[in-house]
């Protein structure tokens, strides 16, 4: 059904449209009591699948990758439709309108998408005070909800470690965990912060102001993870996990989109990225041990790329190219394979 709807209306609506139309539904459809209740019921993945990761019981290891809900608006229409957790954003210090329009293509016949958003969003301050309010209920508070940071365009390189540390300062008393991101192709010299020399004080800098901030709040003190892309050299590859080790961050998400394409300016997102996003989450886990989290992201379109990542070494997976072309249930099938894994993996554990 969601296949034909998506060939008769979505794919001739411009992409950023299309998102916020099947996004205001979804909002809606959270804010209908009974048939919020029904959906939840119909499409939670079993308690079989829980994980407990970064000192949260995570109901599904399967999330919705950052991207999606920018400004932390519709965490509850998501987790309804069977994903374990949402990473929102990403947020920037301060308010920005992203790139010009077109920003968002599809790549129909790779179920793939190209995007050059630039971090379009409402600013931590906004995007805080949400997440405040939605931390407010128990119903809020009982969900899982990541942060996903990046810099201001328009903050200097030089003062980006201020930079993300003002948005940890606001985002952390309300986040289950914080991700560091500068591995986005579309926000100018954001990349190059991957090298350990300037990744260093930004990393320290969020660490110190999220933890002031969380006890400030009287909170728990927030997980820090740090986001890479898929194009850095295996040495770099190694060398950020090292880094992760040696500031006794919490993990290291992989991967974000790739610019190793030939279609034009941004990133591209989907199944071009899955070979070389399993190859960078193996190669962390192999680096990082048993310690470190180790978040799988990049191509997964069915349970079988999630299990893929799993097997790599990932503690948690994350998509969402796939939700735009298979769409509401898609998170809740992959959820509940996940959850049977788990349920079959018990039982072959138990005694005979």
């Amino acid at each position: 059904m969601y296949g034909l709807l998506f060939r008769l209306v979505f794919a001739r609506t411009d992409p950023e449209r299309a998102h916020h139309v099947a996004f205001t539904w979804i909002r809606l459809a959270s804010r209908v009591p009974v048939l919020r209740d029904l959906l939840r019921a119909a499409l939670t993945p079993p308690s079989t699948g829980a994980v407990r990761v970064l000192g949260r019981t995570f109901p599904s290891p399967f999330g919705l990758a950052a991207g999606f809900d920018k400004n932390a608006v519709g965490v509850p229409g998501l987790t309804m439709l069977g994903f374990g957790f949402v990473e929102v954003g990403t947020v920037t210090a301060q308010a920005q309108p992203g790139n010009e329009r077109p920003r968002l293509w599809r790549m129909v016949d790779q179920r793939a998408l190209r995007n050059r958003m630039g971090f379009n969003n409402e600013g931590a301050v906004a995007v805080a005070e949400r997440l405040r309010r939605l931390r407010s209920t128990a119903s809020g508070r009982a969900l899982v909800v990541g942060v996903n940071i990046g810099k201001t365009k328009v903050t200097p390189a030089e003062e980006a470690p201020r930079d993300y540390a003002t948005s940890a300062r606001y985002l952390a008393p309300w986040a289950d965990y914080l991700v560091v991101n500068v591995s986005s192709p579309n926000t100018p010299g954001l990349r190059d912060l991957q090298s350990v020399d300037a990744l260093r004080p930004i990393l320290q800098a969020t660490r110190e102001a999220a933890d002031e901030a969380a006890a400030a709040a009287q909170r728990p003190r927030v997980p820090l993870l740090v986001k890479i892309a898929p194009d850095l050299a295996d040495a770099d590859v190694d060398a950020v996990a090292d880094l992760v080790a040696e500031l006794g961050l919490d993990g290291v998400v992989a991967v974000n989109t790739t610019i190793a394409h030939d279609l034009g300016e941004g990133g591209v997102s989907g199944p071009p990225l899955l070979d070389r996003g399993l190859v960078v989450v193996a190669r962390l886990r192999h680096r990082l041990g048993t310690g470190p989290v180790v978040v799988g992201v990049g191509g997964i379109s069915t349970a079988a790329d999630a299990r893929a990542y799993l097997a790599a070494g990932a503690d948690l997976v994350q998509g969402y190219t796939g939700f735009i072309y298979q769409g509401p249930f898609w998170a809740s099938r992959i959820g509940r394979a996940l959850a049977s894994d788990a349920a079959a993996a018990r039982t072959a554990r138990r005694p005979a």
